[in-house]
């Protein structure tokens, strides 16, 4: 292989793994009707009854209103200052 076709290769490789890497990049903010806000990185159906707002990633609340950052691994919820897994 000559050192154009390397180059071009290494080019398409990279282009492909970006292109790959931004289709699975599903990041959201969910925040509870208390406030409590968490990331998830899934589109999840939650439960009926589970009253929560999903916002893109890059949201952020205005500044008075009282929401605040409270992260969990896994799938679920804040209720109640409580994580529900589901």
């Amino acid at each position: 292989m000559n050192t154009k076709t390397k180059l071009a290769a290494l080019a398409f490789s990279g282009l492909a793994a970006l292109g790959l890497s931004s289709l699975s990049a599903q990041a959201r903010i969910v925040c509870n009707e208390d406030g409590a806000c968490w990331h998830v990185h899934e589109d999840y159906d939650f439960p009926p009854g589970v009253h929560v707002e999903i916002h893109p990633d890059d949201w952020r609340w205005k500044e008075g209103e009282r929401h605040a950052w409270k992260e969990h691994e896994g799938r679920g919820y804040w209720h109640g200052g409580e994580w529900q897994p589901f």
